[in-house]
């Protein structure tokens, strides 16, 4: 078979990507068609800036996920072909078996592995970790925030202290130190992820208690499902097969987390969350003088109440920018991870680890760093062009 020209290259990509297409097109038209009554969602969609944004996101989240689902990639990312080391793109490989793609789309690494279809389950990778960490990292900087900002005096001093100190480190070293196999021995990584998963269970129990708690025959059995069940999950996050940490037998545990991604997925809750803490504290102090705040006291309202049912929603607009641009810092942390070396295990297709492994023969091939340079690029594009449509959105409010 004769090598593909990029033009056949170019054609064939589109098409391994059609349910990619497919999901975006209907995902934009319901979206488009029931704006008006998707609020601050729907109103994305008025924003050229933010519909471009979006679209970049999710064309990556559904290419992780139908990556994953084995629907977009054409060879396995981990397998190696013989004769196909640092193969340009288009290369056909020799002797392909019947039901096997025949080419390497964008050209084989230093191991013989396919760029394109590691590029596809880095996606996977990026669209697993990134939005779950800063979502814990979200969870843990509003439950220690908003009580900071509302009640000042020590509370605030001390916790204000705790979040300055973490910053104070350079992140680089913090996670060289976290990463060390000496460092990950001790099980201080499963000890951190004890105290930061906890912080989920507290939010929910106390959002749940502030707002039903003058309906106690309603709120008692939510409380006991709810929390009942996030705490099996709790637990199945943090207990690991033959670590310090092992709470639940094999038969209950949800999940089989490899060390790596979990010190990974540690790290970064931790150096997220002091960032997280010192907006939700600003936007609280801020918000607490405001008259609806003290209509709240008057009617006599909890602490948490006003903190969680009043501050809390009028702060959504920054914090909903800051979630997304958030998810693109972590992103890019990530990929300086990989890049690295450090977490992830050698062999994850993860971008930046991908980057790394291609960089090394830059000056001689462009193809294996090149693909997850510009989805890195792409992603992280779009995470910004989606916080700013939705604070031009949110500013119209």
């Amino acid at each position: 078979m004769e090598p593909l020209t990029w033009g056949a290259i170019i054609v064939r990509l589109l098409t391994q990507f059609i349910p990619v297409w497919i999901a975006l097109a209907v995902l934009f038209g319901a979206s488009i068609a029931y704006k008006r009554k998707l609020g601050l969602y729907g109103k994305l969609f008025d924003s050229p800036i933010g519909m471009v944004g979006f679209g970049l996101v999710m064309f990556w989240v559904f290419t992780g996920l139908f990556g994953a689902m084995d629907l977009i990639v054409t060879h396995d990312p981990l397998s190696q072909v013989s004769g196909m080391k640092n193969k340009v793109p288009g290369t056909p490989m020799r002797g392909a078996e019947d039901g096997e793609y025949a080419y390497y789309l964008l050209g084989g690494d230093n191991l013989a592995r396919d760029v394109f279809s590691r590029m596809v389950s880095g996606a996977w990778v990026v669209v697993q970790i990134a939005p779950l960490a800063t979502l814990f990292a979200f969870m843990v900087g509003i439950t220690l925030g908003l009580p900071a900002g509302y009640y000042g005096g020590r509370l605030d001093t001390l916790l204000s202290f705790l979040a300055n100190l973490i910053l104070a480190f350079p992140v680089i070293l913090l996670f060289y130190l976290l990463v060390t196999p000496e460092i990950v021995a001790t099980g201080v990584p499963n000890f951190m992820a004890i105290v930061l998963f906890i912080f989920p269970l507290i939010f929910v129990g106390v959002l749940l208690n502030s707002r039903y708690y003058t309906q106690p025959s309603f709120r008692t059995p939510l409380l006991i499902g709810v929390l009942g069940v996030m705490l099996w999950l709790y637990l199945s996050l943090i207990s690991e097969a033959g670590s310090v940490v092992q709470v639940l037998p094999g038969f209950l545990d949800l999940f089989d987390i490899p060390g790596g991604i979990l010190v990974v997925f540690v790290s970064v809750v931790f150096v997220n969350s002091p960032t997280v803490f010192r907006i939700v504290r600003g936007l609280a102090m801020d918000i607490k003088t405001r008259d609806y705040v003290a209509a709240a006291q008057t009617r006599g309202e909890g602490p948490w109440y006003i903190m969680l049912w009043e501050i809390l929603p009028n702060a959504r607009g920054p914090l909903i920018v800051d979630f997304c641009l958030r998810i693109g810092y972590t992103t890019i942390l990530l990929g300086t991870l990989g890049f690295f070396g450090l977490g992830l295990p050698p062999e994850s297709p993860d971008w930046g680890s991908t980057i790394n492994e291609g960089r090394k023969l830059l000056s001689i091939y462009l193809h294996p760093a090149l693909p997850p340079a510009v989805a890195l690029l792409s992603l992280v594009l779009g995470l910004n062009l989606l916080a700013d449509g939705l604070r031009e959105e949110s500013l119209k409010d």
